[in-house]
């Protein structure tokens, strides 16, 4: 594959932008922050005085709020690539955006001038050779790392991605799990499996501190809803870094928009595959459905479910249908002792199931 670019008779005008700003900065960026930098400094390049230009102009030129132009002021300023400069009529929201030079700041991040007497001084960034990676693959957690991320993208990482990841690990003081976090993210929210745009993430991460596990998952409950709800669903089902299907991720939906469920309630549902040899969504999906017909929507009436009553019989457990062969001897054979499919259990069954295993456990 090969991109040219087509050459035109008239000249109408160029930006252009540095590179350091498409591969770095531009993936970390939601796609709104992305289009008020590329406007803004294109009217920077213009350097017409006899246009007068603000955030309003930005706006309007861009049809999006004027909320949305402050925030990505505030996101690019705060990734240091951007300086505010308030004006003399104390206004708050109007002030000039100097744009700072990308491959300057990279220099000065990157790089130390080496006098004369001191000939080793090194970048104060680590970069990886090609020595270390062959190294870092006889390590057995990173071997792992390696290898779940190929899983999440459904492909071999190239050596040069590898290297990029092990450089992560040391420049931004990231452990495996993060980075494993992050690919999963990448796939799983924004569909991207690029190194460049997981690079992104784990700078982005690193900005907000987070940089372990614990940091993270506090970020996801505060920020990222949706998502916190699906990592710890799937954690608790034991599928630690497995993708979920489309189909699945409208099942899990279905379970807290429609049936209004809470987090908790669903985790005391997963809590019922302890004993099942291939637990799953659809599994998950007819006890709930269960609890919904019910009206259980609490923990407090689960627990009053499982308590023994005559009342439980009559109100919670439907009587199981007659059998209209019951003169008929019943064959069995082997086969008979293996447990049914889940598709074959009924959202009633399954629930009954479910009550058994908490009543299992509870005795323990």
């Amino acid at each position: 594959m090969s991109f040219v670019i087509q050459t035109t008779d008239m000249d109408l005008g160029d930006t252009p932008i540095e590179n350091i700003f498409i591969n770095d900065f531009m993936p970390m960026a939601d796609g709104t922050y992305v289009k008020v930098y590329l406007l803004g400094y294109k009217y920077a390049m213009d350097k017409d005085e006899n246009i007068s230009l603000n955030n309003l102009t930005i706006a309007k030129h861009l049809d999006i709020p004027l909320t949305d132009v402050l925030n990505a002021w505030d996101f690019w300023e705060n990734k240091g690539i951007i300086k505010k400069h308030k004006k003399e009529n104390n206004n708050e929201y109007d002030y000039s955006v100097e744009f700072l030079n990308l491959k300057q700041l990279y220099i000065n991040n990157n790089y130390r001038v080496v006098s004369s007497h001191d000939k080793t001084e090194k970048p104060n960034t680590y970069s990886c050779s090609v020595k270390d990676l062959v190294e870092a693959n006889n390590i057995p957690g990173i071997q792992d790392m390696f290898n779940t991320i190929n899983d999440i993208i459904r492909r071999t990482l190239a050596p040069n991605e590898k290297m990029k990841i092990l450089e992560w690990i040391q420049n931004y003081n990231m452990n495996p799990d993060i980075i494993i976090k992050a690919y999963f993210y990448s796939v799983e929210k924004k569909g991207k499996r690029n190194v460049q745009y997981v690079g992104g993430i784990i700078r982005n991460w690193y900005d907000m501190n987070i940089t372990n596990i614990e940091a993270l998952e506090e970020h996801y409950k505060s920020k990222e809803e949706s998502f916190y709800k699906y990592e710890r669903i799937m954690k608790s089902l034991g599928f630690k870094n497995r993708l979920l299907s489309e189909g699945e991720m409208k099942v899990i939906n279905k379970w807290f928009d429609k049936w209004k469920f809470t987090l908790e309630v669903v985790l005391k549902a997963c809590e019922n595959t302890k004993n099942i040899s291939n637990p799953n969504v659809n599994y998950i999906d007819k006890i709930l459905e269960a609890w919904y017909d019910k009206g259980i929507s609490s923990v407090d009436d689960i627990e009053k479910l499982d308590r023994p009553s005559s009342n439980n019989s009559k109100n919670f457990i439907s009587k199981p249908a007659s059998s209209k062969n019951n003169g008929s001897k019943k064959v069995h054979t082997k086969f008979h002792n293996f447990e049914q499919r889940t598709s074959s259990y009924s959202a009633e069954d399954l629930e009954k199931v479910a009550r058994n295993i908490r009543k299992k456990h509870t005795n323990r």
